[in-house]
């Protein structure tokens, strides 16, 4: 086989990582002028099977999942023949409750076990998950069950994080007052609490779920079945319901994931993204469990019961793998070492990165204080249209250069054109199906000029090693006097001072420049605000990058407001400087809406003409 061409080397990658109750006659069909494309056309194959049932001859004693509850002293280590059948008991209560092959359940759950039960239980039998991040409120709850068309819906009745309760159930009977699709809701009793239920529709899980059958027979299904429907958030318009399918999807994770992490059998996998978001489907349940690899599971938050959190957990399980985002990261810096220096975190062995660009000074940070200088930082890039990673530093050199995302996957071709603007040029079995009913979107949005390739959406320069450096999405280009500037390069550059812990950049309409520079910075704790403070960190900016880049304005706020998956809303902080209070939209998603009310009372003492 001639692996030299793309389709060759996909379809070795295929055979290689994946089990296939049919073989697969077409490795390709159709491309970017000719969408939706097909990959492994004819053949068949499960993700419940792939990720449980082929282990089980090997492995079925082995640990599939380590969970760390949100309280230290709950935990369960489930192994994969434990796994299997409580994947089977809820895939034949889904069948119990009319689920066929093709309808769509949503799964709005905290991180527990039940969590990937549903999903790899949906999977079994080709019903299509939607899994939607636990922290959404009823109405982008509500948005994306109407979108979706689901049929029922799995939840909880309450769920711990950290030191707050989230009412679960509260937010599905407010959300299904205009959700006439649903026609069952499936009930996890979390903790014992007084719960609301609808007769007929609500069925406890407890009360049924011991009487199902361990073994359920797995429906084989066709590459193209649509295996997730997954949203992009909604904090920007209607949110799209990205479609991945079978075949393509859980070829690239599983390969991408044995690439990236290099599985052994005694590793342990962490990464401490929600399964609501596609870091946790691809590189907490999919990626690892295809491997049949030990993967964590996470129900709290990095500050819960303290800042110590999730290094008292690599410790306890001696993790091997850990893998977060750059905010986090931030988050946890400013804290200081005092959190850290009480844990050895000698297990680690590799550390990673997901989610947006990481500043260069928390790279070193991590490298230094979390890494201890010897293990690689695996920085990744990668959407949730992408399915996996594209790029990636390699975790067999201890060195990259901070702040870069690396180089491209084997089989990944991509180009940077003349505005900078990241494409990827060739297909890949990973990428997005196309957008739930909405395909002329699909094209328009991702392959408006298909002789380039797949818009990321996102900029980016090649450095002198050739690594690519991601600055970030083309609308967080700030245009000064015909100078662009990426929000993400000015906000490494005003984290790099020693007072910023976090920082947040926007442009603002400008008369002369075109558009002004504002800065939004959070100080470390114990820092003194001053005028002083606000002109050093100005002539910061201007050393690090130029002068191009000093700001109009520096703004010292508390917090800095972040979707739940921890991305800065940049678009917000713009409409509060400009006064457009009006048009903020729904807030309710945001990790921490009262931050907005802080921010527009620390405007409204200042003015746009001086040093806020």
């Amino acid at each position: 086989m001639d692996i030299n061409t793309p389709s060759s080397f996909w379809a070795m990658i295929a055979q290689k990582y994946l089990y296939w109750h049919q073989p697969w006659e077409i490795t390709q069909k159709g491309d970017f002028e000719n969408l939706p494309i097909d990959w492994f056309v004819n053949g068949k194959t499960n993700a419940s099977y792939n990720c449980i049932d082929r282990h089980l001859p090997d492995h079925a004693e082995k640990i599939a999942i380590l969970w760390e509850g949100n309280e230290t002293h709950q935990s369960q280590a489930i192994s994969f023949q434990i796994l299997h059948e409580k994947t089977c008991q809820m895939a034949n209560l889904l069948k119990k409750l009319g689920i066929k092959k093709g309808q769509v359940v949503c799964i709005y759950l905290p991180m527990i076990p039940e969590a990937i039960y549903a999903i790899l239980a949906c999977s079994r039998i080709g019903a299509i998950h939607n899994v939607i991040f636990g922290g959404f409120s009823a109405e982008a709850l509500e948005s994306r069950i109407q979108d979706s068309q689901a049929q029922l819906v799995i939840t909880t009745n309450i769920s711990p994080r950290g030191d707050k309760r989230i009412a679960f159930k509260n937010n599905v009977d407010n959300a299904l007052t205009t959700c006439p699709t649903v026609k069952n809701v499936l009930v996890i009793e979390h903790l014992k609490e007084k719960t609301s239920m609808q007769s007929p529709r609500d069925t406890w899980y407890h009360e049924h779920i011991d009487m199902m059958q361990k073994t359920c027979p797995v429906e084989w299904l066709d590459a193209q079945d649509p295996l997730f429907i997954l949203y992009t958030s909604g904090s920007t318009g209607k949110p799209k319901g990205i479609v991945h399918a079978m075949g393509g999807y859980l070829t690239y994770v599983a390969y991408t994931f044995d690439i990236i992490f290099k599985p052994r059998p005694d590793k342990k996998h962490w990464c401490t993204a929600d399964i609501g978001w596609i870091t946790g489907h691809s590189y907490l349940i999919y990626g690892p469990l295809l491997n049949a690899a030990t993967t964590v599971m996470y129900e709290g938050v990095p500050n819960y019961p303290n800042f110590s959190r999730y290094w008292q957990i690599i410790d306890k399980y001696q993790i091997e793998n850990f893998y977060t985002a750059p905010t986090v990261l931030r988050s946890l810096r400013h804290e200081g070492e005092q959190w850290i220096s009480p844990y050895s975190l000698k297990s680690l062995e590799l550390i990673g990165t997901v989610g947006e660009p990481i500043n260069p000074d928390v790279w070193t940070w991590y490298f230094e204080t979390i890494g201890k200088k010897r293990c690689p930082v695996i920085n990744t890039w990668w959407q949730t249209e992408t399915g996996g990673a594209l790029i990636y530093t390699s975790p067999d050199h201890l060195l990259a250069s901070p702040g870069s995302a690396g180089l491209t996957m084997q089989g990944i071709e991509a180009l940077i054109d003349e505005e900078n603007l990241l494409y990827i040029t060739k297909p890949w079995p990973g990428m997005m199906k196309t957008i739930f009913n909405d395909l002329q979107r699909f094209k328009n949005q991702y392959f408006a000029q298909p002789q380039k390739g797949y818009l990321t959406g996102d900029s980016a320069f090649l450095n002198e090693k050739n690594e690519y450096i991601i600055t970030g999405r083309v609308d967080d280009v700030i245009k000064v006097s015909g100078h662009r500037l990426g929000s993400e390069e000015l906000e490494s550059a005003a984290i790099s001072h020693p007072a910023v812990s976090e920082s947040a950049v926007i442009g603002i309409p400008h008369s002369i420049k075109g558009e002004a520079i504002i800065v939004f910075a959070v100080a470390y704790p114990d820092i003194v605000i001053s005028s002083q403070l606000t002109h050093d960190l100005k002539i910061h900016l201007r050393q690090k990058i130029g002068p191009v880049a000093t700001p109009e304005n520096v703004i010292w706020v508390p917090g800095l407001p972040k979707t739940r998956s921890g991305k800065v809303m940049r678009r917000l902080l713009r409409k509060i400087v400009l006064l457009d209070l009006d048009s903020l939209g729904d807030i309710s998603t945001l990790a921490n809406p009262d931050i907005i009310e802080k921010i527009v009372s620390i405007l409204k003492g200042s003015t746009i003409e001086g040093t806020f």
